[in-house]
């Protein structure tokens, strides 16, 4: 997969998934934009892009303002010519709550971060993708968005909602030249994860139990699947949610 001369955003890009997509871009040829409210940890991403001979910018957005994430794009265009890939991967865990106990702004606010975002982003990337000749958009998702999880209610009604949002852009858009597809890791090994487990051998049992192969899933096997629904190789793949899970859904 090589993606020389094209320009990819990667929101959430500061950490994480997203910090491993941006650098997997850059490694196969793109120009990355790195966004997140995070500005230490984007401007180490760009950092590690440069020092590893890519290309890349950073700018510092809030993906939940709409004004923000316009500028956002336009920054990518200005700065690089183009906008030919977007990975919206930005988000938060949410609150560990039974619906009826959820604290109503902590739901809203993992809803805004989760979903809003990702319509924000894809209002303002899709146009400038087309003006650049077509390309790809990936959401991420979450096995949460496929099956229902106890006790994460906005975050599953958030990441189903991102999955709904995919298919209908992926139908509106796909005969214009812009594909839209969602990844849906399992838990992966992140930091956000492993803050989660504290050092705690059961709940990160738990965790992992949920998939058959029993382990987490790495980061940079998330960022390999964004790049192919990106590629030319998934080039009739449009409207689809990949699952990451090692086997969950299976089951």
């Amino acid at each position: 997969m090589t993606f020389d001369g094209k320009v990819a955003l990667v929101t959430g890009s500061g950490a994480g998934i997203g910090a491993v997509t941006a650098r997997a871009f850059a490694r196969a040829g793109a120009a990355v934009i790195v966004t997140d409210v995070d500005v230490d940890g984007g401007r180490t991403t760009v950092e590690k892009i440069r020092s590893d001979g890519g290309q890349a910018e950073f700018f510092a957005a809030d993906v939940t303002d709409a004004e923000t994430v316009k500028a956002l794009v336009r920054f990518a265009v200005d700065t690089y010519g183009g906008l030919h890939y977007a990975h919206n991967n930005a988000g938060v865990l949410g609150e560990s709550a039974r619906l009826i106990d959820s604290d109503d702004e902590t739901w809203f606010r993992t809803v805004q971060i989760n979903l809003n975002a990702v319509y924000l982003g894809m209002k303002h990337q899709i146009p400038a993708i087309l003006e650049s000749g077509g390309g790809a958009i990936v959401n991420t998702s979450s096995y949460a968005g496929l099956v229902a999880v106890p006790f994460a209610s906005a975050y599953v009604a958030s990441k189903h909602g991102v999955i709904g949002l995919t298919k209908a852009a992926a139908v509106e858009f796909g005969k214009k030249g812009v594909r839209v597809n969602a990844v849906c890791p399992g838990s992966a090994r992140t930091k956000l994860n492993i803050e989660r487990v504290a050092g705690n051998p059961a709940i990160e049992k738990a965790m992992t139990d949920v998939s058959p192969m029993k382990r987490f899933v790495e980061p940079e096997e998330v960022a390999e699947a964004v790049l192919w629904l990106c590629s030319e190789n998934a080039s009739f793949v449009n409207g689809h949610a990949l699952a990451v899970d090692g086997g969950a859904l299976a089951q």
